[in-house]
């Protein structure tokens, strides 16, 4: 039997996180059912702090995702109370970014990413930065 995977990214604010990682990426925010929501709070399967209001709908507090385009892994941000400590052991590889990428990088970093450093190996070469909350991706 073959396994899928999601990635999983802890967040103090996933709906804010997932949101600029859907404009990062050209993905688009996974909606969440407020009937299911509020069907699951009228069966005392859940409760209103387990939910909160995300531009303007209800949605579980605890996380949101985003997908690609065409399909494939999605992410999911969920709600940890716990700073980010250390070095990533795992991050996220930007790909298919264009060649003269000074419009990309400039973009990431107007819009909360900021930049950790450069690296190159032959002919290749990477900026690492961290987004709005400190999760270290390349590009």
């Amino acid at each position: 039997m073959a396994l899928t995977f999601q990635v999983v990214i802890d967040s103090h604010h996933p709906h804010e996180l997932a949101d600029w990682w859907a404009e990062t990426l050209g993905w688009s925010a996974e909606p969440q059912d407020e009937a299911f929501i509020r069907s699951m709070i009228e069966q005392g399967l859940a409760s209103e702090a387990d939910t909160m209001r995300h531009r303007g709908a209800l949605v579980w507090r605890e996380g949101a995702a985003i997908n690609p385009p065409e399909g494939g892994p999605r992410v999911l941000f969920q709600l940890t109370d716990e700073d980010k400590a250390g070095k990533n052991r795992m991050h996220l590889d930007l790909r298919d970014v264009p060649e003269d990428r000074t419009e990309l990088y400039a973009g990431l970093v107007a819009r909360g990413a900021r930049e950790l450093w450069r690296a190159r190996q032959g002919p290749h070469e990477w900026v690492t930065f961290a987004d709005p909350e400190g999760n270290e991706f390349c590009a």
